[in-house]
């Protein structure tokens, strides 16, 4: 069915809306050619696993990679990833995740041997250890950008639709301007410059991102980054200002020499009691600021984005309730000694793609293959073991 929002636009709302190219054909053209006024089509996002399910998998994943000492942990990637990619929908489609977990454990091991020297050098301290881990702290820093494209590249290789597989086509001095330039910048304009960060790196991930032979475009704007920033920025301060208030007044009644406030003893447990509570407090927002960021900067991203010029994902789940999901997760993780790990996970990936609707002019057939080249697995596991985090 057409998507009510567009298709009630006047016909030049709704090419500024959707930017198109209708005329296109021929033997090189990417998708046949398409009628003046097109028919846009609204495909919802479903994710149909349970955390009941889930659970099973994870707790079967989690006792293997003990047993095995890490071994099994790139099996665990896969098989976590084949979960959640074959649970999620469009136009009656699943995702699918091939990765070869042997490719993996080969990626694994190389970063695992390089963190583990560096490990050994920083606490046995051995002679000559600051030359060995320097030498390893600056190659990473140096190769940083390089593995974020590889485990890109890999990432989308390895995730399939419809039979078709996703293509990531950035190269090196992409990464290292939006990897390594734009993130000494945000570094020593103390952090002035980190909302171009995360536009820079967004719109690398994007741009070269491909579907079979269809590109992906990125129309996001600059500003629309620092807006986020500043709302996160913002909320902190509040949050620093409101809870100061209490601490300033418990100190003041901590060195009162007032007779009738009680034991010192006592008013000084309970002021450092209070100091703490308003400590977590404190911590608590700024962890939701930064949930709201990733948040908001996912849903700008998906809302900015447009494959083949026929394509465009449309989200319009509330980064405000995703920020507290994130935030209710990782308390009830914590209660839960780590065991509510795979409720969390299902209930936030449910909740976004609830939000997710794929709109489009042409069949989601439409989309000519493309030769997918084997990817190296070496930058995805630096990111799975390092625990980088690509937002993508």
């Amino acid at each position: 069915m057409p998507d009510p929002s567009f298709s009630s636009m006047p016909p030049e709302r709704q090419a500024d809306a959707l930017p198109l190219t209708l005329t296109k054909s021929g033997p090189d053209s990417q998708l046949p050619a398409l009628q003046a006024t097109p028919t846009i089509s609204a495909y919802p996002m479903r994710f149909t696993g349970t955390a009941g399910e889930f659970f099973r998998l994870w707790i079967v994943n989690t006792a293997l990679s003990i047993v095995t000492l890490g071994l099994y942990l790139p099996w665990a990637r896969v098989r976590t990833r084949q979960y959640f990619y074959g649970h999620t929908w469009v136009d009656g489609q699943n995702f699918e995740y091939t990765a070869n977990p042997v490719a993996l454990l080969r990626g694994y091991l190389i970063v695992a041997a390089f963190f583990g020297v560096y490990t050994l050098a920083t606490n046995i301290q051995f002679q000559g250890w600051e030359w060995v881990a320097g030498i390893i702290a600056v190659s990473f820093v140096a190769l940083y950008p390089w593995l974020v494209m590889k485990s890109l590249r890999f990432l989308a290789a390895s995730t399939t639709h419809r039979g078709l597989n996703f293509r990531f086509h950035g190269q090196a001095g992409g990464a290292y301007v939006a990897y390594g330039v734009a993130n000494v910048a945000a570094v020593i304009s103390s952090s002035l410059a980190l909302p171009w960060a995360w536009f820079m790196q967004r719109r690398y991930q994007v741009e070269n991102a491909a579907y079979g032979r269809a590109r992906a475009t990125f129309r996001g704007d600059i500003g629309n980054f620092y807006i986020i920033g500043l709302t996160a920025l913002g909320m902190v301060i509040g949050a620093g200002i409101v809870l100061a208030v209490p601490v300033i007044t418990g100190f003041a009644l901590l060195t009162s020499d007032d007779p009738f406030s009680g034991s010192r003893d006592a008013g000084f447990l309970g002021a450092m009691a209070g100091i703490a509570v308003l400590y977590l407090a404190f911590l608590a927002a700024y962890s939701l600021a930064w949930q709201y960021i990733r948040g908001a900067t996912l849903k700008l991203v998906l809302n900015s984005t447009e494959l083949g010029g026929v394509v465009r994902t449309r989200a319009t789940f509330s980064p405000w309730m995703l920020a507290w999901i994130g935030l209710s997760n990782a308390a009830v993780q914590v209660i839960t000694l780590g065991l509510a790990t795979p409720w969390a996970a299902v209930r936030r990936t449910r909740y976004i793609m609830e939000g997710i609707q794929v709109l489009a002019i042409a069949s989601l057939d439409d989309f000519a293959a493309d030769v997918t080249l084997n990817e190296n697995a070496l930058g995805e596991a630096a990111t799975e073991l390092l625990d980088i985090q690509l937002g993508f």
